[in-house]
């Protein structure tokens, strides 16, 4: 009886999601009357205001990790768990400045992605292509994991009458259903929902958890204290070296990437103004408090369910949920944790799509010949872009399929290249944000700063060299990046490129407080639209 109400509950939340889903493209699926183009489907038809970007932004920042591993971390280690809060608020400080940066430049060129920005910056279309099959190295193991995630979460809350393997399966079918159908404004639609879902059970499990299990946070924290206190301090409990430096370096590297991160920039694109993701930026830090909450449960759960080890560890909150509530709010914490990974889950691909359909399928001339026509008028232009659409959804289900037929049969293979993908993520950094405020930085010089980064870093991680001498691998590959391409610049050629800066920098005077870019040229439409 548990397991076919908590079920039923999951199964009626899942139906509405795809609704949303199809909802938000049936109110935006044309404009005037010509089918959506990949600017609509990708990034929204840069139309999104402020509550649809934060909750979209916000539903990156609360994936199955919220749920699942921020228990875990806490079950487990303790205190370092806390680098997450850190580096989160950070970048969000970060993305006041970044953000209305790349949504301008994106605007003024008609750009789509990260990819674009590159290959528009150094004039290199090949780049492009190469950053996209990075960029998917990095991404895909994210997918794995949100998979994973709500595979657990759906075979815990049915409890045990869906198996793991059916949960995975659906997992990839909704998220892939409702992002091929209605993109970026589907994902924030969704979103909305999520966002009432997580708020809602975390505030309760916030209050119910304590008070059911030891009379109250007083008591709690005294037992906490009392007997664990190694988790309230650095290193925290077996937490592999995880200091005061490790954490530095980690929020420092950390805040860094996810401004440039693919599915942050997808969210700073899909905004209708600059002052948007200001709004934003101020905004998203106070959602960042709910992950307090399985922190700190996940390690009440230490007295709870003692003993749990490897990856049960994850379960600790679920374990209490499923203990202690009856199906029907165990099917609502798991509807929450479930969308906690759709949401993420769908920008990733959404975003792998994108690349691939604008970036490396779209860069091909015997696949993109149509464009062609944009410049005389025929609707050429507008043809590709809808080629360039069909290529990236697509390209989602062939990603999506990927990741999950990985997970089925080799999970190892992403679980160890998800070690490699916030630190490989971070050496794009300064090929892009330096890129495009330091005209200087040659495209050799980027490339060397590159490949020596990201090189270096798989060799750290890979030969279990992460914390080196207590700092996170990625900041000493971002280090040598930077010195790389500083030291290509100044000694290395240098290609003559005869652009005006508006070109390719991003000015301050293209971003002002209304969001509109000033500089004198119109500003170019989307060129998929």
């Amino acid at each position: 009886m548990n397991a076919a109400v908590a079920t039923s509950v999951f199964g009626a939340f899942m139906v509405l999601t795809v609704a949303l889903g199809l909802l938000a493209v049936r109110r935006k699926g044309t404009e005037k009357g010509r089918p959506a183009g990949l600017a609509e489907w990708s990034v929204g038809g840069r139309s999104l205001g402020t509550v649809f970007i934060w909750v979209l932004m916000a539903g990156e920042s609360y994936t199955s990790f919220s749920y699942l591993g921020a228990a875990g971390w806490g079950y487990n280690s303790g205190a370092p768990v806390l680098y997450v809060l850190a580096y989160m608020s950070c970048g969000y400080a970060l993305g006041y400045v970044v953000g209305p940066m790349l949504w301008a430049y994106a605007r003024r060129h008609g750009l789509v992605g990260i990819t674009d920005m590159i290959a528009h910056r150094y004039r290199a279309p090949w780049l492009g292509a190469a950053v996209a099959l990075l960029a998917t190295v990095c991404l895909l193991p994210y997918i794995q994991l949100q998979i994973t995630g709500m595979g657990v979460v759906v075979s815990t809350i049915s409890y045990g009458a869906i198996s793991i393997n059916w949960a995975y399966f659906l997992s990839f079918a909704v998220t892939t259903g409702f992002v091929v159908i209605s993109g970026l404004r589907g994902s924030a639609w969704v979103s909305v929902l999520k966002d009432v879902l997580v708020i809602g059970t975390l505030g309760f499990l916030a209050v119910y958890v304590p008070l059911h299990y030891f009379d109250g946070y007083g008591p709690f924290l005294d037992r906490l204290v009392a007997e664990k206190p190694q988790w309230l301090t650095f290193p925290g409990h077996d937490s592999g070296g995880l200091g005061q430096v490790w954490f530095v370096t980690t929020t420092l590297v950390n805040s860094l990437t996810v401004v440039i991160f693919p599915t942050t920039v997808a969210g700073y694109l899909g905004a209708r103004n600059a002052e948007a993701l200001r709004r934003n930026a101020l905004y998203l830090p106070f959602y960042n408090v709910l992950l307090f909450v399985p922190m700190l449960l996940g390690m009440a759960a230490l007295f709870v369910v003692p003993g749990l080890t490897g990856a049960d560890s994850n379960l600790a909150l679920f374990t209490m949920v499923v203990d202690s509530l009856p199906a029907w709010a165990v099917g609502l914490v798991g509807v929450a944790a479930a969308l906690s990974s759709i949401v993420p889950m769908a920008v990733f691909m959404l975003v792998i799509g994108t690349m691939w359909g604008r970036s490396v399928l779209g860069a091909i001339p015997r696949l993109h010949k149509g464009a062609a026509g944009a410049a005389s008028g025929d609707g050429g232009g507008e043809a590709a872009g809808g080629r360039q659409k069909l290529w990236s959804q697509l390209v989602v289900v062939g990603a999506g399929a990927l990741a999950l037929l990985l997970t089925y049969t080799a999970p190892d293979t992403l679980v160890r290249l998800s070690l490699i993908s916030y630190e490989g993520m971070a050496q794009l950094v300064p090929m892009l944000l330096l890129g495009l405020v330091w005209r200087r930085l040659t495209l050799h010089a980027a490339v060397s700063g590159l490949v020596a980064g990201f090189t270096l870093v798989c060799v750290l991680v890979f030969g279990g060299h992460d914390p080196v001498w207590g700092m996170n691998a990625g900041i000493v590959g971002l280090a040598v990046n930077v010195v790389v391409a500083l030291a290509v610049t100044w000694l290395g050629p240098r290609a003559a490129d005869g652009r005006p800066d508006a070109e390719v920098l991003a000015l301050d005077d293209e971003f002002p407080r209304d969001g509109v870019p000033s500089r004198g040229a119109p500003v170019s439409p989307p060129a998929s639209s």
